[in-house]
């Protein structure tokens, strides 16, 4: 394939910049563009997608502009699609046996096919040609990729950030569901990507949504046009009531030979004829505004960012909770000696919020966009982290609303937008009487004085669960707007978040609330498009990131396998050593027997006990018993004189053995017996649950 730029060929097209691909019949070039990367892709890590600018002639204002959003599965011809439509726009005909190319060949690796990225293509200068107006052309090719839903989320924010942005986009014409002809059902797959795309408009875009048939052979494809009625696909209808289509070759650039140029002509007719019908339908149909779509996916936003916030809310409050539980028992326990002596503590797990930092910063054009966390410095809670990329200062964040947060109500002035968030944490510390009458009744109102520091530790707690009552109500109230605002409230994006928020109704007993979401929900089931993008979803979740969860899981097991292996092969070890110990220990009593005046002497007796108590030999038992038996019998054992010198080496080295013995039954041994016990019954009966344990220092993940 040659490179070679193209110096001189027709002097139709010389002033348009180009390179030549291929010097045959049709003659390929690939145009040279001028690309802005309003949003280039920051790093692997991040993935966010990028929003790029591709910029074809002169931006002229005063010419009428008209928006395609085009939306189909990778491989359906969206590349070559884009391309006819761009020399349609420059006036290419049959007899000038040229093809330009706007998008590379699709003839890509998979991995640069299926990407998160948006582009915008923009074509100027064509104005007096077939059609009238210029075309602005939104590709969104990263719909329902391989590498998950968190994927398709960054390709939704992109298209806000679009939408926000100053220079971006605020009209659009039509939203083309791109299908190839051959579709007889729309998969799982398919159903996934619409509706992740019709979900972020308002109700009045439907009548622009309209199917865009590639691969076609000029026939009326009643396949395609009954599945996406059978997906109950919302679109622009005709007179006939029928969905609103047009019809595509994929061929134009496929080389002339004597076998196929009559029916590459007819392919090329069918096209053309199809692309007037499409610009008669692009200058007839009104262009919607975008403000309602804005709306929707502030909504979104927002609704996302509530529950973002109540997720972290109920964390920060569960931990308060149980500090405030710890302080309440420590008190019932210990609150006399609490009285008596002011020194007197009890160790609590404080809650304590930090800053962490994330991965943020300004880029784009002039440092267009800005990715940060909004915070409340007052309340230190994230209000709108993450997704926040648009906004410079907090003022200007979706979240914002009368110069108040919707998220915290905090006044905008009390939030920065940085590149850190709050995280709680705990830390173990002692407190005294005086520390914890300090922290929870400083702030007493006068009728509250008399209360008792219980009373008041059971105040905080209710103060608490009406904070998480409130984040409830208000992500209730988003939902409720979407479904008002929203085309197609029976949408993935919402129910991902019924479940979470009918839980929480169920604990709070609000039975109105949770019969809506239930109903919302039960709709939902029923929608065979719903049933069919949620098992594209979760077997996009079950097939790659669980299995990568499950492959660390099983890493992290199999390492914690080992270590229970060696704590058995430890325990072993020392329990040989504390048998050999035992036998050594009580070899000296029998050997202080045999030769010592007074066996019943005070250090031999003192250790007797320790000894009979772990014996499990029944004959050197009953011989130990008796020997006490013995010294309990007899007077003056107290105070009895220090044995002749013949015994004393014997008697401290049977001192110095119980010693070590019993430092093997408090120390080392107890330690693994109890790590080994507690290992085996929540790690070996049942591995699935994964946690952590210690081995020393070492912290293993399970």
């Amino acid at each position: 394939m040659s490179l070679l730029f193209y110096r001189n060929t027709s002097s139709k097209y010389h002033k348009i910049p180009r390179k030549v691909l291929i010097q045959g019949s049709p003659a390929v070039y690939q145009l040279k563009l001028k690309k802005e990367n309003i949003q280039p892709q920051r790093t692997v890590k991040d993935n966010i997608g990028t929003l790029t600018r591709m910029t074809l002639g002169e931006t002229n204002p005063n010419k009428i502009n008209k928006t395609i959003l085009l939306v189909g599965e990778t491989g359906t011809g969206k590349s070559t699609l884009i391309n006819a439509l761009v020399n349609y726009a420059m006036g290419v005909e049959w007899e000038d046996d040229v093809w330009f190319q706007i998008v590379e060949d699709e003839k890509r690796s998979q991995s640069e096919s299926q990407t998160s990225d948006v582009i915008v293509y923009q074509i100027f200068g064509f104005e007096d040609k077939p059609l009238p107006y210029s075309l602005t052309i939104i590709d969104t090719p990263g719909y329902g990729d391989t590498r998950g839903i968190e994927q398709d989320a960054s390709v939704s924010q992109r298209l806000l950030d679009l939408f926000h942005s100053k220079d971006g986009v605020h009209e659009i014409n039509a939203v083309g569901l791109v299908l190839k002809a051959s579709e007889n059902r729309l998969t799982d797959r398919l159903r996934y990507i619409f509706d992740s795309v019709i979900s972020l408009f308002g109700k009045d875009i439907e009548k622009n949504i309209v199917a865009l048939i590639t691969h076609s052979n000029g026939l009326t494809p009643e396949n395609v046009l009954k599945a996406l009625e059978a997906a109950n696909i919302k679109c622009a209808k005709d007179e006939e009531n029928e969905t609103v289509h047009f019809l595509f070759d994929n061929c134009q650039s496929t080389q002339k030979t004597k076998k196929n140029k009559v029916a590459l002509k007819g392919a090329w007719e069918v096209t053309k004829d199809q692309m007037g019908q499409f610009a008669d339908f692009l200058t007839e149909n009104s262009p919607q505004k975008l403000e309602t779509t804005v709306e929707v996916l502030n909504t979104h936003t927002k609704l996302t960012a509530c529950i973002q916030d109540l997720q972290d809310r109920i964390e920060s409050i569960d931990l308060k909770q149980t500090e405030i539980q710890q302080t309440q028992e420590g008190l019932k326990k210990y609150e006399q000696e609490m009285k008596n002596n002011k020194n007197f503590t009890v160790e609590v797990d404080e809650v304590y919020t930090d800053t962490e930092r994330i991965d943020g910063g300004k880029w784009g054009f002039l440092g267009l966009f800005y990715e940060g966390a909004v915070c409340c410095k007052t309340c230190k809670r994230n209000c709108h982290y993450p997704g926040c990329t648009v906004a410079w200062y907090p003022r200007d964040c979706e979240i914002m609303n009368g110069g108040r947060c919707t998220v915290c109500r905090c006044s905008v002035s009390a939030h920065v937008k940085e590149e850190w968030k709050y995280v709680n944490k705990t830390r173990k510390v002692k407190k005294t009487l005086q520390d914890v009458k300090d922290k929870y009744e400083r702030n007493k109102a006068g009728s509250e004085s008399e209360l008792s520091l219980l009373e008041t530790l059971k105040k905080n707690m209710e103060e608490l669960q009406k904070e998480k009552d409130q984040l409830l109500e208000e992500s209730f109230q988003h939902v409720v707007k979407l479904e008002q605002i929203a085309l197609n409230v029976n949408s993935v994006s919402i129910y991902d978040h019924l479940d979470f928020l009918i839980e929480k109704m169920t604990e709070k007993e609000d039975t109105g609330k949770k019969r809506k979401l239930e109903e919302m929900k039960g709709r939902m089931d029923k929608d065979e498009g719903i049933k069919a993008a949620l098992q594209y979803g979760f077997s996009k979740l079950t097939g790659a990131a669980l299995k990568e969860k499950y492959e660390k899981g099983r890493a992290g097991f199999d390492k914690a396998k080992s270590l229970l292996e060696t704590l058995e092969k430890e325990i072993e070890k020392l329990q040989k050593e504390k048998d050999q110990l035992l036998e050594e220990s009580f070899q000296h009593v029998v050997k202080l027997k045999q030769i010592a005046l007074k066996v019943d002497a005070v250090s031999t007796r003192d250790h007797l006990d320790f000894l009979i108590e772990r014996m499990k030999d029944t004959a050197k038992k009953r011989t130990l018993e008796d020997m006490k038996s013995q010294a309990d019998d007899k007077e003056g054992t107290t105070g009895a004189a220090s044995q002749p010198n013949i015994t004393d080496s014997v008697c401290s080295h049977l001192v110095t053995k119980l010693q070590e013995l019993q430092i093997h039954f408090s120390g080392p041994l107890s330690g693994l017996t109890r790590t080994l016990k507690t290992q085996k019954t929540y790690k070996v009966l049942h591995p699935q649950l994964l946690g952590s344990c210690y081995h020393g220092n070492e912290h293993i993940q399970i």
